[in-house]
């Protein structure tokens, strides 16, 4: 970091200079080439502008001077695009007023850029190894084409998508045996031959992990996820760096699989490993209208013993919810989705009409089925106090096993073009097992997000959750269904919408129903713009009332992911709807 005194120690003579280009006239610091292209062509002068550059406080004796050299970038530039025949004039305007050694000037370079050169034949092989490969012939550059005009950025792109795509699947001794462009600017022609000779494809080798790395062999062994002996492909090396790097175990990480180092063919992959330091603390504090201002701990020891075991501690503290839980994980293979996760946590709300108090022990384990669902089967013991408005009050003991199956498919993590996530939960608990009650709890929530057109972003998402139990005064506060907020249904207050007991004390719903359609307009890159629709409810029965809620808003995609502000009204009174301001952050799906 620059220190202050650093920061303020200016000479003397760099001052002089900054105030004498305080004094230079603007004139001067204007560019002073300019280029007038005839026609419509757009691209032609935007690259003889690239070609030039930015030239600027010469005197007209430096800029005359220049002429030539302008002329000549002008010239390639157009020559770069086809155009072998222009014809090019200039004219130098200079200031009258100003003596000859002071006087500015401007360079006008006229361009009349004739007839172009057409591409009259293109033939492009592959052959060798390669020649069979569908995923390197495929989808090749169709530019430039027979009768288009050259464009030498075209050939220069298809001649390096064959290089790289060779590179990258393996093909280390291709090379082209003719690569020719043959241009007759006469004629107005231009004749392309490609030929390569792939040679064989190579194939990855055995993965070896130099020693240091102080972890089981076998551990470091699941990240990778490939065959010895497979065609060599530079994906399959990226993503075992990405595994390495995604298990928070490494502060470096090299892998090394030279070409040079094959042998018949087969390239040795050989991995450095330097470990990361054992722990790490962040803090955090937050907002959400919600819970209101929010403060966050995280505590987490990365490895604790060469299988890779971690474990780790959270606490959050707001206003109506304080938590605080720990966990202990174990890798399983592959080590990238799969684990076993041992949790304990302690959980306080204090929320509108409910209080509770929440301990829960439980394990998880979770896995990566084929078909990309995340499954995630659980066994847990919750003890819940609670008390609603001094109507309910109550202890519950529940030992619940559970099933939760999810998958995400978006284009990008933080924020989507377009993409889904669904989720399916269940979980249940029963007075021979150890519990209080007989209760099945499920529910699915469903998001999508779709883009037209670049700007034009349409948001939805639908929840439904049910609670099945022979006597629903046993159910906890936190298995009963509760609906309004930032996540739910806006123009309500958090978790205010559901049915009411006789004396009129929301007590939380047996079923819930919440549905959202948003339509976004991207106002910069940065920036959106939100007009929404929520419905919904927490009720006992399906033919109960739904409320409803709308509004706009604003998003702005920060780097970690989009933060929204809404205003939304909600529109029925009788649920207590009315102007409510919404802050909420996190990924859209």
């Amino acid at each position: 970091m620059l220190s202050v005194r650093a920061a303020f120690t200016i000479r003397l003579s760099q001052l002089a200079a900054l105030a004498l280009c305080c004094l230079v006239p603007v004139m001067v610091l204007a560019q002073q080439v300019s280029i007038d292209v005839q026609g419509d062509y757009p691209e032609l002068k935007e690259n003889a502008e690239a070609f030039v550059g930015e030239v600027k406080g010469r005197t007209a004796r430096e800029l005359r001077r220049s002429v030539p050299t302008n002329v000549k970038k002008v010239s390639r530039a157009l020559r770069a695009m086809g155009y072998y025949n222009p014809t090019i004039d200039w004219e130098l305007e200079r200031d009258e007023e100003e003596p000859d050694e002071k006087k500015s000037a401007r360079l006008i370079i006229s361009v009349v850029p004739g007839e172009p050169v057409r591409v009259i034949s293109r033939k492009v092989e592959i052959n060798g190894a390669a020649a069979s490969d569908e995923d390197f012939t495929q989808n090749l550059p169709n530019k430039p084409s027979e009768g288009d005009v050259l464009n030498h950025g075209e050939y220069a792109s298809l001649r390096g998508t064959i290089e790289s795509r060779a590179r990258r699947r393996g093909y280390f001794d291709g090379k082209f045996t003719t690569s020719t462009l043959a241009v007759n600017p006469e004629a107005g022609t231009a004749e392309i031959t490609l030929i390569f000779e792939s040679g064989e494809r190579y194939a990855l080798g055995e993965v070896t992990f130099e020693e240091g790395h102080w972890f089981e062999l076998g551990l470091l062994e699941d990240f990778v996820t490939f065959e010895p002996g497979i065609p060599y492909h530079a994906d399959e090396v990226a993503q075992l760096n990405r595994n390495l790097s995604s298990s928070g175990y490494f502060a470096g990480i090299e892998i090394e699989a030279p070409p040079e180092d094959a042998v018949d063919g087969v390239i040795p992959v050989s991995v450095s490993l330097t470990r990361r330091e054992p722990r790490s603390v962040s803090t955090g504090v937050g907002f959400s209208t919600d819970v209101g201002p929010r403060f966050r701990g995280n505590w987490l020891e990365h490895w604790l013993n060469p299988m890779g075991h971690r474990r780790g501690a959270e606490i959050e503290f707001s206003e109506p919810r304080q938590n605080l839980s720990a966990y202990y994980e174990l890798p399983l293979d592959p080590p990238m989705t799969d684990l076993i996760r041992l949790t304990a946590g302690f959980q306080r709300e204090d929320i509108d009409n409910v209080e509770s108090e929440l301990i829960t022990i439980g394990q998880q384990w979770q896995h990566q089925l084929d078909n990309d669902w995340l499954q995630v089967l659980s066994i847990r013991w919750e003890g819940e106090r609670f008390n609603i408005r001094d109507e309910e009050r109550g202890t519950s003991s529940l030992f619940l096993p559970g099933a939760a199956y999810s998958k995400i498919h978006a284009d990008s993590p933080l924020d989507p073009s377009r993409g889904y996530r669904l989720q399916f939960d269940i979980t249940g608990s029963h007075r021979a097992l150890l519990s209080k009650a007989d209760i099945l709890h499920a529910s699915v929530l469903a998001k999508g997000l779709y883009t037209v057109f670049d700007r034009h972003r349409f948001v939805g998402r639908f929840h439904v959750g049910g609670v099945a139990t022979n006597d629903f005064s046993d159910v906890p506060p936190s298995l009963r269904f509760f609906a309004g907020g930032d996540q739910s249904v806006r123009g309500y207050g958090y978790e205010t919408l559901s049915p009411d007991n006789e004396n009129g004390v929301p007590v939380g719903g047996r079923f819930l129903l919440v549905s959202s359609g948003e339509y976004q307009y991207g106002i910069s890159d940065r920036w959106r713009a939100a007009v929404f629709v929520d419905h919904g409810n927490a009720i006992n029965n399906f033919n109960d009332p739904l409320a409803t809620g709308v509004g706009i808003g604003v998003r702005w995609i920060s780097p970690v992911g989009p933060l929204r502000l809404d205003i939304a009204k909600g529109l029925d009174r009788e649920f207590g709807g009315d102007w409510r301001l919404h802050f909420s952050m996190g990924p859209e799906l």
